[in-house]
């Protein structure tokens, strides 16, 4: 890919991003939410497995 391809990408995605976040903010909260606690069940899923190993 090549540098300027990815300046446009990377300046589209941030602009698309600021964008909801200005006109949806409600379901921007929501969203950052949600992955949030897909992380967190995630992590929980590891550390249970690495639990189950040692003990």
């Amino acid at each position: 890919m090549s540098p300027g391809l990815k300046k446009v990408l990377i300046f589209g995605v941030v602009a698309l991003v600021l964008f909801l976040l200005i006109s949806r903010p409600n379901e921007s909260a929501d969203a950052v939410q949600t992955a949030l606690s897909w992380l967190r069940d995630g992590a929980e899923a590891i550390v249970t497995f690495v639990q189950s190993l040692f003990s």
